[in-house]
């Protein structure tokens, strides 16, 4: 459970050169602003210096002299500087923040653009709470950094540096005293950076287990009531929430030693400057007002100090969001589009062959697509044999029901399978068969290791993705829904769909009663996933959805009906006959009751095609199918 969210803990360095290169991508566009910014910044940290410079001018000059009236100049110029001051920060706070707000924006847009591109392996392997992270807090602490981190970091060290320039400038004496404590401080904040580093990681540990642990249980309080384990889950959260508490006290008490050493460094540097700048001023080498300005620059030295130490968590957690970022940014697609992409010829007809067809979800590579790997295709209706292949090293079965399992753990294994345009086909067999894989790799969300799909006689990966999903549609077992209307679920916001089209498809599929009796209709609003519609309900929309684009080829992903009343089972039942007359499809069912209306069955076997026929040809041949729908009528106590 505490691994869940491993990626989140801070392992990388505080500051990482080669990260901040690929974030001044994102900058880039905004160059010219950031200059105007930064010069802003450096005079505001000029204007900053003025103050104890005048203070000294003041008591140097007309307080000594006791001149009154010569104070209203210096007083006047005073206020200027401190006006000054004002509107060069507030210019140069408002252009970064600006320029903070865009780089977030673009960097969201690119993540959530490239994510969308990103092949359904990449989601197998990436939570979406995770995703959501990288996008949303990841991004923030980016945005924490260039705002607040780098930028305030760069102010204070232009501070820190023009303060001791002036400084040694006016007296070295005085700056040497007043700099004194500053290579033990320098010693101090190392180590507190180190203690920090340790305790923070502690932190993200900590928090990471409390995230894992509130995901779970959230998601599964059903089983949590049901069984009464209300209190055993209360007492666990407890434990993980005491944990990370004491680890920000942790964190609090290093902080909490670490800033007054630095306030007591400070009124050491001052006292030493008092005391040594005192028998200056007796000895005349440092005037009156001069010690007055160095006792103010030596309390201003320090707070960029302070500053910095403040700060060093907020590089931690940036250097780290980045480093997940780019992660997710410099993952590849495993299914990519050709350079050149193949045409379809037209019209699409729909016509599927599968040959030699090898799959795996285990990501071994591709094999080279030659004449030689290409098996030969059975016909429609025979029971389909798989070619043994050319290496004689293979470790591929040599039978269409071998049982031996190859090192790559094959989930299919040599499918021959032709299905003519327009003809409605059923995958049946037991879980784990390969049914839901196969009509994955039709819609090309994964890509075969060896031998071809062919679209109307082009393989489907000489095809963009797009163009082939074009002509591909799929219903899956649990129907998506997002927040909208029913017309934006419906139309997906395509401006392809007419309004005609819209409600010829939903009538087509028997959604059209249900949706004239909502509130508003078409234009009935549709809560997140759908909650407000009921399983049947969204099954209809998703079928409606698939009709309304008009693909050539229709996949089935799941059973349909498997969670369904009785009424709108039948609903659903008519919906399918017509969405798939004329139509190819594949059908991946678990009922056999409902696929009797389909022109072909083929029945899978651990990853391979066993048999292949009507359901008639198939029950007289007392086989795998007759076993299974045996089995199904006697787990239902009718007969078959």
């Amino acid at each position: 459970m505490s691994r869940s969210f491993d990626d989140d803990v801070i392992l990388g360095k505080a500051y990482d050169g080669r990260l901040v290169r690929r974030l001044t991508v994102f900058v880039q566009p905004y160059a010219r602003r950031l200059i105007l910014a930064l010069l802003l910044l450096l005079g505001a940290a000029l204007a900053e210096l003025a103050p104890p410079l005048l203070v000294q001018q003041a008591i140097d000059g007309p307080i000594t002299a006791g001149n009154v009236a010569g104070l209203w100049p210096i007083f006047a110029l005073y206020v200027a500087v401190l006006l000054a001051s004002f509107g060069l920060r507030y210019a140069q706070n408002y252009i970064v923040q600006s320029i903070g707000q865009q780089v977030m924006l673009d960097m969201r847009v690119q993540i959530f653009r490239h994510i969308q591109q990103m092949s359904l392996s990449f989601f197998n392997r990436n939570p979406v709470g995770r995703l959501l992270t990288r996008i949303t807090n990841d991004v923030d602490a980016l945005n924490e950094f260039l705002t607040q981190g780098i930028v305030n970091i760069l102010a204070d060290m232009v501070t820190l540096i023009g303060i001791l320039v002036v400084m040694f400038v006016l007296n070295w004496r005085l700056a040497l005293l007043s700099t004194a404590v500053l290579p033990v401080l320098l010693i101090i904040t190392s180590i507190y950076q180190r203690l920090m580093r340790a305790t923070y990681r502690l932190v993200r540990q900590r928090l990471a287990r409390i995230n894992a642990y509130l995901n779970e249980q959230i998601g599964g309080v059903l089983v949590t009531q049901l069984f009464n384990r209300e209190q055993q889950s209360q007492a666990r959260f407890a434990g993980l929430s005491r944990e990370y508490v004491d680890a920000n006290l942790r964190s609090m008490t290093i902080f909490s030693i670490f800033m007054p050493t630095v306030s007591f460094m400070a009124s050491l540097a001052t006292a030493l400057l008092l005391y040594g700048g005192g028998q200056g001023v007796l000895a005349g080498w440092a005037s009156l007002g001069m010690l007055v300005a160095f006792v103010q620059y030596t309390e201003r030295a320090f707070q960029p100090i302070r500053n910095l130490a403040e700060r060093y968590t907020v590089l931690q957690a940036a250097m780290a969001s980045a480093e997940r970022v780019f992660g997710v940014l410099d993952t590849t697609q495993d299914v990519r589009d050709p350079a050149r992409p193949q045409a379809l010829p037209q019209p699409v007809r729909g016509e599927i062959v599968f040959d030699n067809v090898w799959f795996s979800y285990s990501g071994e590579s591709q094999e080279p697509r030659t004449g030689k790997d290409v098996g030969a295709v059975g016909d429609v209706g025979a029971v389909q044999t798989t070619r043994q292949p050319d290496n004689p090293t293979s470790t591929f079965p040599q039978s269409p029901i071998s049982n031996l399992q190859s090192p790559q753990e094959w989930v299919l294994r040599g499918i021959n399978l032709r299905i003519p345009a327009g003809q409605a086909v059923a995958i049946v067999g037991a879980t784990g068969a390969g049914k839901s894989s196969l009509v994955s790799l039709l819609a090309r969300f994964y890509d075969i290791q060896r031998g071809s799909i062919t679209l109307d006689g082009v393989d489907i990966r000489d095809l963009s993705q797009r163009e082939l999903r074009r002509h591909v549609a799929a219903v899956p077992q649990d129907p998506v829904c997002f927040s909208g209307t029913i017309a934006s679920n419906i139309r997906l916001h395509s401006d392809e769909i007419s309004d005609e089209q819209m409600r010829e498809a939903a009538e087509m599929v028997n959604a059209a009663a249900f949706i004239e009796r909502l509130p508003g209709g078409y234009n009935a609003d549709v809560r997140e996933r759908g909650a407000n519609l009921s399983i049947g309900q969204r099954q209809l929309l998703a079928f409606a959805r698939a009709i309304a684009f008009n693909p050539e080829v229709l996949l089935i992903l799941d059973e349909a009906t498997s969670s369904v009343d009785t009424a709108t089972e039948g609903l659903i039942q008519e919906a399918l006959e017509r969405m798939l007359h004329g139509r190819t499809s594949i059908v991946i069912a678990h009922r056999l009751s409902t696929i009797r209306h389909v022109d072909r069955i083929v029945v899978l076997h651990k990853g391979q095609v066993v048999e292949d026929g009507t359901h008639d040809e198939l029950l007289a041949l007392r086989g795998y199918y007759h076993r299974l729908y045996t089995l199904q009528f006697a787990e239902q106590g009718v007969a078959p």
